[in-house]
């Protein structure tokens, strides 16, 4: 069976993937356009395509009679993927849970200690060659241990952020979720996200992206927040109004944010660019070698079982 992966990826996980399959690995870093994809369809029995390689439905109703089986995803997030049409056409979806956890949950706390300390004010003022000293009130910012701390969807990466903020810096943790969580630390679960908004001094997004969490973040919910609270994204870009969010900051609303992510991605506006009260970084939730290569491996264990008739690991 001919595999295509949709894009480089770490030495360990090329080696293995060329050592046990008919493998081709594209060369170009950016997503997929719509004819490299249908192009895919027709020539390779799985694909392992990765965030932002649009695999919709108008993708697959241009491809009636696809040879692709399998969708082997790298990564965990599959709002890139129309699921049911891709269903539809015969062709199962696999993920990799699991495997960025932690590294995710690091990145929202480097997140939040950025900006509730200006780390990012700080060093672009260092560089920029214009620091002149130390100074009893300069940069002053939130500080973190013992605040409260509300979490957006209290998935495995939500979990392991809140345990992160309960035990490594004793916050007080609050969160809204579909159903309640059993936990091994203190935490209380809030029914709207409003009021959950009003009472924290830091508010994490780790909610899935989709239709059903699109602008989940809103005005609405930003006009709801303190003027001292900081939000922090590294779910998915739609989940935040970015426009919204853009006003909230330009107006002093809220404090400051941080994010990952980006509702248009690649893109980032200039309004954000501009705006010194935003960390931003370029989506480096899993960017370790381990957990890539975690990542990268956990995808070829769906293409192996897929390939050799087994129960697929990692069905979504």
């Amino acid at each position: 069976m001919r595999v295509l992966m949709a894009r480089p990826m770490t030495a360990e996980v090329e080696a293995r993937a060329r050592a046990e399959f008919d493998i081709e690995i594209r060369a170009s870093t950016a997503v997929m356009s719509a004819d490299e994809m249908q192009r895919a369809l027709v020539e390779f029995d799985v694909i392992m395509p990765t965030l932002g390689d649009g695999f919709d439905a108008g993708v697959f109703s241009r491809v009636p009679d696809p040879r692709c089986r399998l969708l082997a995803n790298f990564g965990v997030g599959i709002n890139h993927i129309d699921v049911a049409a891709a269903m539809a056409a015969g062709i199962e979806v696999t993920n990799t849970p699991g495997a960025v956890t932690d590294a995710t949950a690091d990145i929202a706390m480097t997140l939040m200690l950025m900006s509730a300390r200006r780390a990012g004010e700080g060093e672009r003022m260092v560089r920029a060659g214009q620091w002149q000293g130390w100074h009893p009130t300069q940069f002053l910012g939130l500080h973190l241990s013992g605040k409260r701390v509300g979490i957006v969807g209290m998935g495995r990466i939500g979990q392991a952020i809140a345990r992160r903020c309960h035990f490594g810096f004793g916050m007080q943790v609050s969160y809204v979720a579909r159903s309640a969580k059993s936990l091994d630390f203190e935490a209380s679960r809030v029914s709207d996200l409003a009021q959950l908004a009003a009472d924290v001094d830091v508010l994490v997004v780790a909610v899935p992206g989709g239709a059903d969490t699109q602008h989940m973040i809103n005005a609405e919910v930003l006009a709801a927040m303190q003027p001292s609270a900081h939000l922090i994204n590294i779910a998915r870009g739609e989940v935040v109004d970015e426009a919204a969010l853009i006003a909230a900051l330009q107006r002093g609303q809220i404090a400051g944010a941080g994010l990952d992510v980006y509702e248009f991605e690649p893109h980032v506006p200039q309004a954000l660019i501009d705006l010194e009260n935003v960390t931003l970084l370029p989506h480096l939730g899993t960017a370790t070698e381990e957990v890539r290569s975690h990542m990268g491996h956990m995808a070829l264990d769906n293409v192996a079982a897929f390939i050799a008739g087994d129960a697929l690991p990692n069905p979504v």
